[in-house]
């Protein structure tokens, strides 16, 4: 296990205490611990969004707390991209790296959760999703990342600094499924216990030119895996869907960070601040425009899993792009990275299903999972019986 209290060469942590806070002895989680990304509030320690810009406070982590009454003991907090807003792990605090990789990202915001996961600092973290930042570091650390349905009872977000209300949502990375499911049924009280893929009916969106070759292939693969397990695979179609997640976003994000804005220089990074700003000027029928969209996407979703039980897509749309790149280069030609990311991953976040990042059999390739509403159990378990108890 890494020390990290000696040495973050990552600079995956943002506050390390002098001693961790125990979880209570002899719960079902006794014996786990965990990072907690740093937008969560826990009494005693900072919460400063990995940026040098105010940020509103938010009171105690209903969640933390829970995690830690089960047994669970919390290790200290992690760097993220600054608020939230980016998939790379850039911050004002110079930026989160890769956990193995040198000069390539880890994925965001949830940067510096997948890292100290897949180094072993942690057992898993706490982290947050509003448009795939579980899911995107998830899959370029090689580790599993679980959005839970939006507003999960056992996942809950009361004490968190906000991004987007309608989008946020909170969920753990671990280095495999077993965690997460042990994490998730302490939490819920659901029964979490491996599923058979005999019969299941798997919805495949893989949108022509949206990846690079080595990802196709890889999703390929892990959906031959599936069917080798007696799964049903179809293609499907989804449309992209940023042009209702991105007004969403925004302009709530501006409304959270309404009082720093304010200031000429609050202290964010530029592409945070000019996002922030672009948020504030919405017109309030654009965002109106963008529900509107929301709903009648989610009204495609809804068709969509009546007719499968899950749905198999690709969680990234590269391996880990080198850091400050900001295009890259897909079977459809050249994408800015940004777009080329969040396609793939905002679906399922603005429009709440449960989703999984599960590691392939290529390194630093993702493919995502995902449930109906509500089904989180059986989308675990599913994935649980993949994992190889050898």
């Amino acid at each position: 296990m890494t020390d990290f209290r000696a040495s973050d060469p990552q600079r995956a942590w943002a506050h390390v205490p002098a001693e961790p806070l125990r979880g209570t002895p002899g719960g079902p989680l006794d014996g786990l611990t965990f990072s907690v990304k740093d937008l969560y509030g826990v009494p005693g320690w900072p919460l400063r969004a990995s940026t040098r810009a105010p940020v509103p406070g938010v009171g105690e982590s209903v969640l933390v707390r829970r995690l830690l009454e089960l047994g669970a003991t919390a290790l200290g907090k992690t760097h993220l991209h600054e608020v939230a807003l980016g998939i790379t792990g850039l911050n004002g605090s110079g930026g989160t790296e890769h956990p193995v990789l040198a000069g390539r990202v880890p994925g965001g915001s949830s940067s510096g959760a997948a890292v100290s996961v897949a180094l072993g600092q942690a057992d898993f973290a706490l982290g947050t999703d509003t448009g795939g930042s579980v899911r995107v570091p998830a899959a370029w650390c090689g580790v599993v990342g679980y959005k839970p349905t939006k507003d999960h009872p056992a996942w809950s977000t009361e004490g968190v600094l906000p991004l987007s209300v309608t989008c946020d949502h909170a969920g753990p990375l671990a280095r495999d499924v077993a965690t997460v499911a042990r994490v998730h049924a302490a939490l819920s009280g659901e029964t979490v216990i491996p599923g058979d893929w005999a019969g299941v009916r798997v919805g495949v969106w893989q949108p022509e030119g949206w990846t690079d070759a080595a990802v196709r292939e890889a999703v390929s693969a892990f959906g031959a895996g599936l069917e080798a397990r007696g799964a049903h695979l179809s293609p499907i179609p989804l449309p992209e869907m940023l042009d209702a997640y991105s007004p969403i976003v925004l302009g709530e994000a501006a409304q959270v960070h309404a009082q720093a804005l304010q200031e000429e220089d609050p202290g964010f990074l530029p592409f945070t601040l000019m996002s922030l700003r672009q948020g504030a000027a919405l017109e309030a029928a654009e965002v109106a425009a963008a529900f509107a969209r929301r709903a009648a996407y989610r009204a495609e979703l809804d068709t969509l899993l009546a007719q499968y039980d899950v749905l198999l897509a690709p969680a990234v749309p590269t391996p880990p792009p080198l850091a400050g790149q900001d295009e890259v280069e897909l079977e459809g030609g050249p994408l800015p990275l940004r777009r080329a990311v969040l396609r793939l991953t905002t679906p399922f976040s603005l429009l709440g299903a449960p989703a999984l990042a599960l590691p392939t059999a290529a390194p630093w390739i993702g493919a995502q999972l995902v449930g109906r509403w509500g089904d989180d159990a059986r989308l675990l378990g599913l994935a649980l019986s993949l994992e190889d108890r050898g």
